[in-house]
């Protein structure tokens, strides 16, 4: 479709193209021919931009041209042979600016390079040029670069604009940047020119959307700061005056913005004023005075203009300056009395701000006609005094000329025609007069005295737009503002791409309409719109504008545009030439343009003295609007140029020569499909496109129709919907249910208007740069979602509010507030929509859903531009499916609702009111008694209605449809229709299913069943989510999620339901919660509680909830949970229908009792029975023992925090019966227990020194025994009592440790599927394995990767059917050790489990040495335990210490569970002591230091005595042979000898390798290092002998002796114990075996050695 070119940019096209023509002419009303040129280019043409005297272009493949005046070089470029700027080729160019003499570029790297006048610095400081350089010939790069962060960093522009003095360049982080000269930079400087870009902090931090400039002022459209600490809806767009809504205080403070003598910024008017009532401080008046050109600037010459008139000779007719400005320098000493000349730097003369005085009704002069016949006076008088000079110049000279630097308010140095002419003097070269300032300055405060408004502002305009304020004050920079996102910088983009993507909204993509303009620099003609023509040194924001949503900012020599999203134009500044399209009089406030009805305006450009836009008319080509300058003014000057008083009269006589209403150029209609307009001095150029196969056509004609849809819907919201939402009666009227719902239909409706403004916005932004956009990127393509949201929203609310009747109400309420004014109503309907009766309202309203027929259709025919197999086709087809889609769904809920509005008026009355909601919509109902209830009484009246969100039954006695007695209303979330089956009695039955209740209705024919029954499947599938279109009969969703409130008696009574359910049942996962607060969040089946789920129930006495989560059944707690009980006990383990039943942890509060306690262990029937470890955590006991009925029972041991160890039996709680009790100081005693610790009876105490006192005992053990026996002190020679000795001998009490935790492994084989041990199917096992698996994934959405990566390869199950072998064996043992560290698989719940009843019996208090048996056979058990279920999971394995085969014609492979040839030893230690042992290892190695803790002193000591000698001293004593004694060491590498001072030299791997053994935690591992301990030895011995060398034990032992005495390993006598009772039993006889012996022959020999 687009003939995209690709070639480098010096190929040459030979057809013209189609896109980018360029048409220019000079500036002319209708009432001359225009004289059109049109630019034949090889290339399209993307930007026109356009200075005083010249122009660029800018054409596809990045090629820059410039023609006209380009004094800088001394060339005259005539339009039809522009010159290619060859420096810029290959800089890939973007954007070009033109200012009043100078050029910039934009690449599209975002670099800055400018060319042309550098007088005033705005070319600034390039790399080739200095600070004298006049003038720049060739485009040079200008780096704008943020001094502020370190490092220095180059900004990225997107944007650029120029004046005449000054430039301004927009960043990617919209943040402004200005050069130059003059207050329009914005800048916080005295020094000028400005050679550097600065930031323009006053705008900093925030989101500039577009900059321009004109001769000496300037405008940035800036996105509005949202509203602080305000939640409410998106606001609504301020009507132009005040908002009845805001307070006197704020009426007051818009006029007390704007002080008597302080610019809005804050800075004092009476110190000194450069030019325009810019502000200086007396030190800025030096930097006024930087050096400028000398003589006058080259100009073009003019049409009339004698060759022989010099640009400042004067000679001519023109009543004006050689700058075209009238000078006030004669009037001044009618007014004060001083006769001084104000002149400039360069001898023009300084005007005074008086001429302006005209046009203010509130100005210094109380009487108007009093002020109109001085100026008039004033007028005559300096035409008198001064001759009229000749044509000379209609321009400012230059920059150095500075038309505005004196304080002025005449018309603009560019107009030709002025209402309040003057005479010029002849150049002078004297200084500013300052005291003329001054004096004039208080002149105009003594006559401004007791004005409200104390500027040169009309008061009556402050008044009209004080309500529109701002919302952020001037210079409060705030930072963090949203940024636009990064261009995309695929292709070269066009003049408007930067501004498009630049009002994008941050998130969104669409262009923002809370906007506001801001404005600075020089005001004599009130072209900054503040209201006064005062000038500006900082950034203000215009107050009128803010709320206007403007989209568009244009800058004139001394006027400036704003264009807003609703297609207005609002202008101000001079008006000298009616550039201002509203009037004669220059304004000094925003106001609208004049334009003709019917005309959107969508793109504006000013110019030197004229206007010109881009408009929207009655087809769908655009048209071209003019205002302004006629070029005849030019030729027709000399002949006007004597009539000096038509000169200085504003009357219609001078309508002849300038357009003051925007008018049609005839000649735009014969230039094409226009894309965008562009001024720049006298001349005017359009940028247009032809209608290549439709598509120019079709985009124009979608922009058009939605501009028009949002004019329609800003009117609407303006003139109908905000007058009677503000309305003060309108909810007496409506009434409150209809109310709510007109604000809500109010509220989608602005929402509907801002969406479609910002995409009436965003199309035209596309069409200012049709060439370089993708048709894919339009907004209804890419924000489809967004507008089907808005478009639904809007129907439903509109939908809504028919419903409920409000239209009939609202119509009686338009009628008394439209009053007479009923042609307001007429403007807003649309063709084909009469004015009469309550239907207009509603077709009205209705309109806006036309539109989404007309998306399809536009984007159906920009399809058909496109090749069908083309992505764009794809796009633009798919969606204009779904514009179509969408425009017939709502169409249909039109209908539903205009159905139902007919419904609920044809069955009015109180009854039926109850069931009339907003959302509901009638299906069908049967009032034609075409169903009923089966079984029906002859004398009830049943009635059916069927709703989209519910079917009603009514009954009563009486046959009629107003009235009933009773109704029942069915959710169809939660009703399940099935088709009942004819049978013999012949009846068109359908089953109607609801929660609580079931039903059968009765159709009259089979006609009659199937229409109920399509509509009630179509209905519930609607409901649910679905189409409602295609649903067969019976099949509607048998499962589905909803909710559901119970009624009926039951557990549920009263309950509110959200969940799933299954053909009428709670079935699922979901949520029911009951009116006394409880609540159950989980898994249901078949109507009850079943599977995970959390519950919440209410304590009402201790006022705190109790909490459980875990497993159900069957609706009661049953299962492995966790209950949180209201009085602080926390209770997790095995439930049984609601009961603690099986294994469980207990944890007490102090809340719940006087003392905190822990106890774990076995429960039947929620209460404590078998065996259980009781901590006693206030007293410090630990009770280890069997329970029955909540009471210790039984065998048990019990061990305080004092080291007091006791072992008996228990009775009803109590020590009752025979028992051992040792205290910490090894005294023991055995004998019968009456009470706890209390001794009664027989029994035998043994003190630690061996004495011994047996007889009869009485009292308790800690304050005092009483004692009748024999006390007996044995002899030194007497034989050991042995009898005596087994009395206190450990363990006789103890439950057997393969007794204590059978309630843990009762509950792994349960969570298997199976009753007892080993009794249950091994499939049901791997499928509840495979089950729990699958519920974790599916139910813990917040695993972690490692976790989910451990689930996924558990669900591969190794092959436990066939025999194991060496080949799979691996498989086995990994997928175990998978298993028991995933705490989701039984198995490894089993391993958690054991952990934590292990170290609840043997941590804190239970940190007993005595218990250090008990501790090493309860693991022992553990492994017992475990390889049974290894076995019934895998039954190919062998019993413990079995062997494993290798497989057939496998070769033998080595494993360290075994040694012997060809097999594989597993035993249970082997294969799950790994798994287990590392986790227990810290309480149990504890228990094992404490009982070595005698025999580690006497280690220890000796090893710190030992270690202080040297190596080969240690060596000697040790008797090991010299031989063996080690000559050299290795240190970093380097080899040094070993002498007799040398320490820790020797053997020093295997000391390092030996030290090893403290950091593993199995006995296999630390076997493994003792055996890499003596390689490592073996290594370092064998270069110092000779031939095969093999060890001897007389050898070997003191060697080993020497490494384990340098090893230093502490707790070793636990190390070698620890060993010793877990080793694995088949590796006890091998070479590991007798390298453990060597080990522990060291430690005794270490320990008791006597020569050591």
């Amino acid at each position: 479709m687009e003939n995209r070119e690709d070639s480098p940019a010096y190929e040459q096209v030979p057809t013209p193209p189609e896109r980018g023509l360029l048409h220019i002419w000079k500036s002319a009303g209708p009432s001359e021919e225009l004289c059109l040129e049109r630019v034949l280019l090889s290339r399209p043409v993307l930007q026109v931009t356009l200075g005083e005297h010249h122009g660029l272009l800018l054409t596809q493949g990045s090629q820059v041209y410039s023609f006209g005046e380009l004094l800088w070089r001394d060339l005259s470029i005539p339009l039809s042979a522009p010159v290619l700027e060859e420096s810029l080729l290959g800089k890939s160019v973007v954007r070009v600016a033109a200012g009043g003499f100078h050029c910039g570029a934009l690449s599209e790297q975002g670099n800055v390079y400018m060319w042309g006048e550098n007088t005033a610095g705005q070319c600034g400081l390039t790399e080739k040029g200095t600070v004298t350089n006049t003038t720049v010939s060739e485009p040079c790069p200008v780096s704008v670069v943020d001094s502020e962060v370190v490092p220095p960093a180059v900004v990225r522009v997107m944007d650029l604009a120029c004046g005449r003095e000054h430039s301004l360049a927009l960043s990617s982080q919209n943040e402004l940047w200005a050069w130059g000269s003059g207050c329009q930079l914005g800048l916080v400087t005295n020094n000028f020119p400005v050679w550097r870009p600065q930031k323009v902090e006053h705008l900093a931090g925030r989101h500039v959307i577009q900059v321009a400039c004109g001769a000496y002022h300037s405008l940035a459209l800036v996105r509005s700061l949202l509203p602080q600490n305000t939640t409410q809806r998106p606001p609504e767009k301020k009507e132009r005056g005040q908002s009845p809504h805001s307070s006197v205080t704020e009426r007051e403070e818009s006029f007390a913005v704007d002080d008597a003598h302080y610019c809005p910024l804050g800075v004092e008017l009476t110190e000194v004023l450069i030019g325009e009532h810019c502000l200086l401080p007396l030190s800025a008046l030096h930097s006024q005075t930087t050096p400028r050109r000398k003589g006058p600037r080259r100009r073009l010459h003019p049409v009339g203009r004698s060759a022989g008139s010099s640009p400042g000779s004067g000679a001519g007719s023109c009543p004006y300056s050689g700058d075209g400005k009238s000078s006030t320098t004669q009037m001044l000493p009618q007014l004060d009395g001083h006769a001084d000349n104000l002149t400039q730097t360069d001898g023009r003369p300084v005007s005074h701000p008086l001429s302006c005085w005209g046009a203010n009704k509130n100005s210094a002069f109380p009487d108007e006609m009093e002020l109109q016949n001085l100026l008039q006076k004033l007028s005559g008088h300096s035409l008198e005094m001064q001759p009229v000079s000749g044509p000379g110049d209609t321009d400012s000279l230059s920059s150095q000329t500075s038309d505005d630097s004196c304080v002025s308010s005449t018309p603009s140095t560019d107009l030709l025609i002025s209402s309040n002419s003057g005479v010029s003097g002849p150049y002078s070269s004297s200084p500013v007069c300052l005291e003329e300032v001054r004096l004039c300055l208080e002149a105009e405060k003594k006559a401004l005295q007791g004005q409200k408004s104390s500027s040169l502002t009309n008061i009556h305009q402050k008044g009209k737009t004080a309500g529109n304020r701002r919302r952020s004050l001037p210079g409060t920079p705030t930072h963090g503002s949203p940024r636009r996102r990064r261009p995309c910088a695929c292709r070269p983009s066009s003049a408007s791409r930067t501004q498009a993507a630049a009002s994008e909204e941050a998130g969104d993509g669409l262009p923002s309409m809370e906007t506001e303009v801001w404005s600075w620099g020089r005001g004599s003609e009130g072209q900054l719109g503040h209201g006064d023509q005062l000038a500006r040194l900082q950034p203000l924001c215009i107050k009128s504008l803010t709320g206007e949503e403007v989209i568009k900012v244009a800058a004139g020599s001394h006027h400036s545009l704003a264009l807003s999203a609703q297609c207005k134009v609002y202008s101000w500044g001079s008006n000298m030439c009616g550039q201002l399209g509203h009037g004669n009089s220059p304004v000094t406030v925003p106001q609208q343009a004049k334009l003709s009805d019917g005309l959107r305006v969508w793109d504006v450009s000013a110019g030197q003295s004229h206007s010109l836009l881009l408009a929207d008319g009655d087809c769908v080509q655009p048209i071209l609007l003019y205002c302004g300058q006629h070029q005849d003014s030019l030729s027709g000057q000399s002949k006007r140029s004597h009539q000096s008083q038509r000169s200085c009269q504003r009357s219609p006589s001078r309508a002849e020569i300038y357009s003051v209403r925007p008018t049609l150029l005839p000649l735009c209609m014969e230039m094409g499909y226009i894309s965008s307009v562009r001024c720049g001095g006298q001349s005017c150029a359009v940028l247009a496109d032809q209608n290549v196969m439709g598509f120019i056509s079709a985009i124009h004609e979608l922009a058009s129709r939605e501009r028009h849809f949002y004019c329609w819907l800003s009117n609407t919201r303006k003139l109908l919907l905000t007058p009677l939402r503000n309305r003060e009666g309108v909810c007496p009227t409506l009434g409150e249910p209809c109310t709510h719902l007109f604000f809500s239909l109010c509220e989608s409706f602005v929402r509907l208007s801002i969406m479609i403004g910002r995409h009436a916005t965003s199309l035209s932004y596309f069409l200012h740069d049709v060439q370089g956009r993708d048709v894919t990127s339009l907004l209804l393509l890419t924000h489809t979602d967004d507008f089907q949201d808005i478009y639904k929203e809007y129907c439903s609310a509109l939908g809504n509010f028919q419903v409920m009747g409000g239209f009939q109400s609202l119509h009686k309420l338009s009628l008394e507030f439209l009053g007479s004014q009923r042609s307001m109503l007429a403007q807003l309907c649309v063709p084909n929509q009469a004015v009469s009766g309550d239907a207009d309202l509603v077709s009205l309203l209705y309109w806006p859903l036309e539109q989404l027929h007309q998306y399809s259709r536009v984007l159906l025919k920009l399809a058909a531009c496109y090749d069908v197999l083309t992505e764009e086709y794809q796009y633009l087809h798919q969606g204009c499916g779904q514009y179509e889609s969408l425009s017939l769904s709502l169409l249909r809920r039109k209908k539903e609702a205009e159905t139902t509005f007919v419904f609920w008026k044809s069955h009015s009355g109180k009854n039926t009111e109850v069931l009339r909601l907003p959302q509901r919509r009638v299906v069908c109902e049967s009032s034609n008694r075409s169903l009923t209830l089966q079984k029906a009484g002859r004398f009830s009246n049943h009635w059916f209605i069927l709703f989209n969100d519910a079917l009603v039954h009514t009954q009563s006695s009486i046959p009629s449809q107003n009235f009933f007695s009773t109704h029942h209303v069915y959710p169809l979330t939660c009703l399940w229709v099935k088709p009942v089956t004819e049978d013999t009695s012949g009846l068109y039955a359908i089953k109607i299913t609801c929660p609580e209740e079931s039903f059968t209705l009765v159709a009259s024919t089979p006609q009659e069943k199937n229409k109920w029954l399509r509509s009630l499947n179509q209905a519930v599938d609607q409901v649910l989510g679905g189409g409602g279109q295609g649903s067969s009969p019976g099949v509607t969703a048998i499962s589905r999620t909803a909710s559901y409130t119970f009624t009926g008696e039951g557990r549920f009574k009263d309950a509110h339901y959200t969940g799933g359910w299954l053909a009428g049942r709670v079935h699922g996962r979901g949520t029911m919660k009951w009116p006394d607060g409880r609540t159950y969040t989980g898994n249901f089946k078949n109507g009850l509680e079943d599977g995970y789920g959390e519950s919440v129930m209410p304590d009402k006495v201790l006022n705190k909830p109790d909490s459980y989560q875990g497993q159900w059944r069957d609706g009661k707690i049953h299962g492995f949970g966790k209950y949180k009980y209201a009085s602080g006990e926390v209770y997790e383990g095995c439930f049984y229908e609601g009961q603690r039943h099986g294994y469980g942890m207990l944890s007490s509060g102090k809340q719940a009792r006087t003392s905190s306690s822990v106890f774990i262990g076995q429960w039947i029937q929620d209460r404590k029975t078998g065996y259980g470890v009781y901590d006693d955590i206030t007293r410090g006991e630990k009770y280890m023992g069997m329970w029955l009925d909540d009471q210790r029972n039984g065998s048990a041991v019990v061990v305080t925090q004092y080291g007091v160890y006791f072992e008996g039996t228990f009775k009803e709680n109590k020590m009752i019966g025979p028992g051992l009790l040792l205290s910490d100081d090894d005294t023991a005693f055995h004998g019968d227990f009456s009470d706890d610790w209390t001794v009664n009876g027989k029994g035998v105490l043994s003190l630690a020194n061996g004495d011994c006192l047996e007889g009869l005992f009485s009292g308790e053990w800690s304050t005092g025994l009483k004692v009748t026996g024999t006390y007996t002190k044995p002899a030194a020679d007497e034989p050991e009592n042995k009898e005596r000795n087994s009395l206190f001998r450990l363990g006789q009490y103890l439950v057997p440790s393969a007794q204590r935790w059978g309630c843990v492994f009762t509950e792994c084989w349960s969570r298997l599927g199976c009753d007892a041990a080993g009794r249950g199917e091994r499939s049901t096992a791997w499928e509840n394995i495979a089950v729990t698996i699958t519920t974790a994934q599916r139910h813990s959405p917040n695993l972690s990767r490692s976790q989910s990566k451990a689930l996924e390869s558990l669900e591969f199950i190794p092959p436990q059917g066939e025999a194991v072998t060496t080949a799979n064996f691996d498989n086995i043992r990994r997928y175990f050790i998978k298993a028991c560290e995933t705490p989701i698989h039984p198995l490894g719940w089993l391993v958690e489990t054991l952990v934590t009843v292990y170290r609840m019996t043997y941590v804190g208090v239970g940190s007993n040495r005595r218990l250090l048996r008990q501790a090493v056979q309860e693991v022992q058990a553990y492994l017992t335990h475990f390889y049974c279920l290894v076995r019934f999971l895998f039954p190919g394995l062998p019993e413990d210490g079995g062997i494993i085969p290798d497989p057939p014609a496998s070769p033998t492979k080595s494993r360290h569970n075994s040694n012997i040839e060809g097999i594989v030893v597993v035993s249970c230690s082997s294969l799950l002591l790994p798994l287990l042992l590392p986790r227990l290892y810290p309480p149990l190695f504890t228990l094992y230091s404490l009982q070595e803790e005698q025999e580690e002193a006497q280690y220890w000591e000796r090893i710190l005595r030992l270690n202080k000698q040297p190596d080969q001293s240690l060596l000697s004593f040790l008797g090991v042979q010299e031989k063996f004694w080690p000559v050299w060491m290795s240190i970093l590498g380097e080899k040094k000898q070993i002498v007799s001072s040398s320490k820790d030299a020797c053997f020093v791997s295997a000391v390092e390798t030996l030290q090893q053994i403290s950091t593993t935690f199995t006995p296999s591992d630390k076997l493994m290092v003792i055996q890499k301990t003596f390689e490592e030895l073996t290594q370092e011995v064998k270069p110092m002998l000779d031939g095969d060398f093999l060890w001897c034990m007389d050898d070997l032992l003191p060697l080993f002796l020497y490494v384990v005495l340098r090893a230093r390993i502490r707790n070793l006598g636990a190390e070698v114990n620890l060993i010793e009772d877990l080793m694995d039993p088949n590796v006890q006889h091998g070479e590991m075996g007798l390298m453990f012996t060597t080990l522990k022959a060291c430690y005794i020999q270490i320990q008791h050695e006597s020569t050591l």
